[in-house]
């Protein structure tokens, strides 16, 4: 880690160097119902935030106002991030320590849980690191750059005992918990196929967000960016403002659509199955249709995936056309409509369970009606869940193993992309294989 460490003298000639030296010591956090890790009922949990800019902002906000609930009581007591603009709007948002190297974070004692918002390549490290020092994690989606990455995070997850919740915030609605009993019940008998989509369109092209031009590792004040700890593993190259701002238009940070989007689909179908499962066989297919600029992801991508269990999974997306497929699962006797407009972030009021023709006479005489609707109710948001659980150490709602299975489908997708070929999964030794396991 030492080729990790900022410099010390570029830190302390930037803006924001100088009011951060941790303050752990004037911070609450000593609390008796902290003893041994353990949080009291009455304990407000401290929290650090580790990259702030755009979804990590919003996160910022989100648990800034979930804290303040008394049943999900929490503070932002430190944040981190590279780039010197972005800390110290955070850190005056949140009224805290701030730090450019994220190890200060988590060096803290008084830091019970961190949530990660950085560069999807970051994800796996930062999360292992932070279960080290003994902290909950909310890790934002995707889980991890890489499958062996997510199978490491949740490996640690069991180890450690640690609070997990990956991101994916939709997961928390009702919907795919009102499908999972419906497909649970027999509404629909034998599973067959899972279909969803995502979908968007723009003029400047997906990820192309604003490029603060003065910003830079030669910056000062404000503008300087720490590139070297930015790119972490990555592969070492010069600062490019492209990739460091535009970052899921580049392999060595993101896996484009399918890391993006597609994880919002995934996680809500495994949960939706009752039980996550690994996918046996996973292609995926696409290409640079329309935005021919520096981008290397696809912007138009397709998923497709079989599952030992005897039923599949086709999801399809396009950056350059915004008109989604219905968002619903099928099943030999029934289907069930969870998404009608197809976008999958969003909340329904409710789900129709529909029978198949040959089987409408039974499903009358089992469930009273010749299709049923399934009202969605009120759930606690995925923030609120998260926080809740890091106190009562219950499993959250998506937890390191769902999410662990949702990412290799994703991941595998990515990579079947990247190398033409169709890829398996073998079970057994929990690695991505070129040939179906025996």
């Amino acid at each position: 880690m030492a080729d990790m460490k900022i410099n010390r003298r570029d830190f302390v000639k930037t803006a924001v160097g100088a009011g951060m030296a941790i303050s752990a010591l004037s911070r609450p956090g000593s609390a008796s119902g902290r003893a041994n890790g353990v949080l009291g009922a009455n304990d407000r949990i401290n929290i650090g935030l580790i990259g702030v800019g755009g979804r990590g902002k919003d996160l910022l906000n989100w648990v800034i106002m979930t804290g303040q609930k008394p049943n999900t009581a929490a503070q932002v007591v430190a944040v981190s991030d590279v780039y010197a603009k972005r800390l110290r709007i955070a850190k005056e948002t949140a009224k805290c320590d701030g730090y450019l190297d994220y190890h200060e974070l988590l060096e803290r004692k008084d830091v019970d849980a961190v949530i990660i918002a950085t560069p999807d390549h970051w994800h796996a490290r930062m999360a292992i690191e932070a279960m080290d020092k003994g902290k909950d994690i909310y890790l934002e989606k995707p889980m991890t750059h890489t499958v062996d990455e997510a199978r490491r995070v949740h490996e640690k997850a069991k180890l450690a005992k640690r609070v997990v919740q990956v991101g994916s915030h939709t997961t928390s609605s009702d919907q795919w918990w009102k499908a999972r009993k419906a497909i649970q019940d027999g509404m629909i008998g034998k599973l067959v196929m899972s279909q969803g989509s995502y979908h968007r369109n723009s003029l400047q092209g997906e990820w192309n967000w604003k490029i603060d031009t003065t910003a830079g590792p030669e910056g000062k004040g404000d503008d300087f960016i720490d590139w070297k700890m930015w790119l972490g593993e990555a592969p070492k190259r010069k600062y490019d403002a492209d990739r460091f701002f535009r970052f899921r238009k580049y392999w060595d940070y993101s896996g484009g659509i399918a890391t993006d989007l597609f994880y919002h689909v995934m996680a809500p179908l495994n949960i939706c199955w009752g039980e996550a499962q690994f996918p046996h066989r996973v292609t995926g297919s696409g290409g640079i249709y329309i935005f021919k600029d520096e981008r290397e992801v696809p912007d138009t991508f397709n998923l497709t995936a079989e599952y030992s269990q005897g039923h599949c999974v086709v999801l399809s997306s396009s950056m350059a056309n915004e008109t989604h497929i219905p968002g619903l699962i099928r099943g030999h006797e029934g289907t069930i409509m969870m998404v009608p407009n197809g976008q999958f972030e969003g909340k329904v009021d409710s789900i129709t369970v529909t029978p198949q023709r040959m089987v409408k006479a039974k499903f009358l005489e089992k469930f009273g009606a010749e299709e049923i609707k399934l009202d969605c109710e009120p759930r606690e948001s995925h923030m609120e869940n998260f926080l809740r659980c890091v106190k009562t150490r219950e499993t959250p709602v998506l937890d390191s193993l769902t999410a662990y299975k949702a990412m290799v489908t994703i991941g595998m997708s990515v990579q079947s992309y990247r190398e033409g070929r169709v890829l398996y999964f073998d079970e057994t030794k929990e690695k991505v294989v070129y040939e179906a396991p025996k």
